[in-house]
């Protein structure tokens, strides 16, 4: 094999290596994004259920002087 074919497949390893790795990538964001996507809304879902079971709470505010 000549060293201008060994260059160019070296090259094209290279240059999929990366594309490969830049996929990976970008499924980690996307998957960290998801996870604080369902991290709020379990928050949500918490204060929605927190306030069902007991909805008279926080309704009146007693002041006294």
């Amino acid at each position: 094999m000549d060293i201008a074919a060994l260059s160019i497949v070296l090259n094209q390893t290279k240059v999929q290596q990366q594309a490969g790795l830049s996929v990976v990538k970008l499924a980690m964001d996307v998957a960290s994004n998801q996870s604080d996507s369902l991290i709020l809304l379990e928050r949500d879902n918490i204060k929605a259920m927190e306030t069902s079971v007991q909805p008279f709470l926080g309704a009146n505010l007693d002041i006294q002087v």
